[in-house]
């Protein structure tokens, strides 16, 4: 059986309201700001900003980070649970997110959305 791995969704009340995506990905968190809540549907396409990997730990965080630092505002647990990779590439993630809300098999695709080298596409797979 494949390993699992954790993934976690952080509501981010920052400059403006997002979801953190995050999967642990050889010891840490890759993460993505997502503009809009998260797919719970198949069908339903989200754009991700892939930012800076995070510590495993910051997996738990819940709480409110400080004016001035990075991600300045308040942070709530939206969704966490496992995950089982089936591929993890550069330009390609597939994976099978078992969470509360989150559930069934993901895709994370590289695009060039308006030139920006960090833009991915979030979606659910039927």
């Amino acid at each position: 059986m494949p390993k699992q791995h954790i993934f976690v969704v952080q509501e981010h009340h920052a400059t403006h309201l997002h979801w953190d995506f995050r999967i642990e990905v050889e010891g840490v968190l890759k993460s993505w700001a997502v503009p809009k809540e998260p797919p719970l549907e198949a069908g339903v396409k989200r754009l991700a900003i892939e930012v800076q990997d995070h510590v495993l730990e910051y997996a738990d965080f819940e709480g409110t980070i400080p004016e001035g630092q990075y991600g300045a505002g308040t942070v709530k647990l939206w969704d966490k649970g496992t995950y089982v990779p089936e591929k993890v590439s550069d330009k390609e993630i597939l994976v099978e997110l078992r969470g509360k809300k989150m559930n069934g098999k993901y895709v994370l695709v590289k695009t060039h959305f308006r030139g920006a080298k960090n833009s991915w596409l979030l979606f659910k797979r039927k």
